[in-house]
């Protein structure tokens, strides 16, 4: 593997044991084994948000965290429920951004799969809505969902997209995100100041 390989953690946004999001990222890290190290990683063990006089994070969402902070981008798929994200996907976005902050300045890839023909589209927008507010404040790749339709029949025994168009659109968007975590390492001269706005943010005032 080559040293200076980039690392993204993909985070798998359900908690369904048989997503067809987590057969998208797991596509992903071995078709584009060569060309970036793609970490998965789960959140359906995390507790459901909930603040607390002493602003306690639990463990598993400081271990995301840490593999965030590491990374050299994120990567997130997320499927569709009532046309949003799902309560488990907004509640680990909730735990990064409760007094940690790794999501800053973190170049962020969407994704997302749908049983249904518009891929997650309603649930991606609001997830970059997501991303962008005051707590979290990740930097989203622009133009950029894969909307992956009809998930069920999407993959082939071996876990390839059978669609050679999807799979060339997705070739081509991955190819623009190494761009764009590389031209972002050039973007961080307002770091310290988003820093220090993200601390300041107060969840006390809802």
């Amino acid at each position: 593997m080559i040293n200076d390989m980039n690392k993204f953690i993909a985070i798998v946004g359900s908690n369904s044991n048989k997503s067809t999001n987590r057969e998208l990222l797991e596509y992903m890290k071995n078709h584009f084994q060569n060309q970036a190290e793609i970490e998965l990683v789960e959140i359906k063990g995390l507790p459901i948000f909930k603040k607390s006089a002493d602003k306690y994070v639990p463990q598993a969402a400081k271990d995301i965290a840490i593999k965030i902070e590491n990374a050299d981008g994120v990567i997130i798929t997320t499927p569709e429920y009532d046309h949003s994200i799902p309560a488990v996907l907004s509640s680990a976005l909730a735990w990064l951004s409760y007094g940690i902050h790794p999501l800053l300045d973190k170049p962020v890839m969407i994704t997302g799969a749908s049983y249904g023909s518009l891929g997650s589209s309603r649930a991606q927008a609001q997830l970059r809505q997501i991303l962008d507010s005051p707590e979290l404040k990740a930097r989203i790749m622009p133009s950029s969902e894969f909307l992956l339709g009809h998930s069920l029949q999407a993959f082939d025994d071996n876990g390839d997209l059978k669609d050679m168009a999807a799979a060339k659109q997705l070739d081509g968007l991955f190819k623009d995100f190494l761009q764009f975590v590389n031209i972002s390492k050039q973007l961080n001269n307002a770091n310290s100041v988003n820093i220090q706005k993200a601390e300041q943010f107060s969840w006390d005032k809802d």
